[in-house]
């Protein structure tokens, strides 16, 4: 059964949901930063190395667009993929649920008076609260999906929207550090090439602070060094492997 199916049968939003202040668009921050700082790492790491190893233009832009667009498409179907299995699972055990109410309704029942009486109701006012909810099925499938299991349907992933974020977001960052080598000589652009990757990095980490709302200096120096470890392991990679 499709997410949307399973929407228009359980009926309106809950009211929690339509609070500004709980808008899951927050979500796409972690496909975002995903993709971006594994792009702009990977990247950086493999154009110095390629650098480092040969010291000429055009082997670094072949090099480094080719493995630009394969990171990017290897990121969006992985991601895609992953994505769609955790749906899948998750959609499986709500109908799993679906059967259970079905077949089992007074052990369902049971469970949904145990989980609010764990919440403080008790005697007639517990059993009105069960009542109430086990008389409409798709308010008694909605209980035990979020009470039981803990899913929020609204918040599960389309996986081709996290596909496309995580790929674009990636091959937009992973592009970065090659821009340099078309505008300037190698040894030029290798110093433009890093800093200009790091400086996004950290730009990024502070960035996301605006949704976490974490210290934007720690945020952004987590991922710059990040990005400083990968640029020097590449770098020293390519030195290691042009001497050879």
């Amino acid at each position: 059964m499709s997410q949307s199916r399973i929407l228009r049968e359980l009926g309106s939003r809950p009211v929690y949901l339509e609070e500004a202040w709980h808008s899951s668009k927050g979500k796409a921050i972690r496909e975002v930063i995903y993709g971006a700082t594994d792009g702009l790492v990977s990247s950086l790491g493999f154009v110095l190395g390629i650098y480092g190893a040969l010291h000429e233009s055009r082997f670094i832009l072949v090099a480094g667009i080719a493995g630009a667009c394969t990171g990017a498409m290897s990121m969006g179907f992985s991601a895609y993929i992953s994505s769609k299995s955790q749906s899948e699972f998750f959609l499986a055990e709500i109908n799993r649920e679906r059967k259970e109410i079905r077949e089992m309704p007074d052990r369902e029942k049971e469970e949904v008076r145990k989980i609010y009486r764990a919440k403080g109701f008790s005697g007639d006012e517990l059993e009105m609260v069960v009542n109430r909810i086990t008389s409409n099925k798709s308010i008694w499938l909605r209980c035990m999906m979020e009470e039981e299991l803990g899913l929020i349907v609204e918040n599960f992933d389309v996986p081709w929207v996290v596909g496309l974020v995580t790929a674009v977001s990636y091959a937009l960052s992973a592009f970065l550090p090659i821009i340099p080598y078309t505008l300037m000589p190698p040894s030029k652009a290798f110093l433009w090439s890093a800093g200009l990757s790091v400086l996004v990095l950290f730009l990024l980490g502070a960035g996301k602070t605006r949704l976490t709302h974490l210290s934007p200096w720690k945020s952004g120096l987590e991922l710059m060094i990040i990005g400083l470890l990968s640029a020097l392991v590449g770098y020293g990679v390519g030195c290691l492997t042009g001497t050879l």
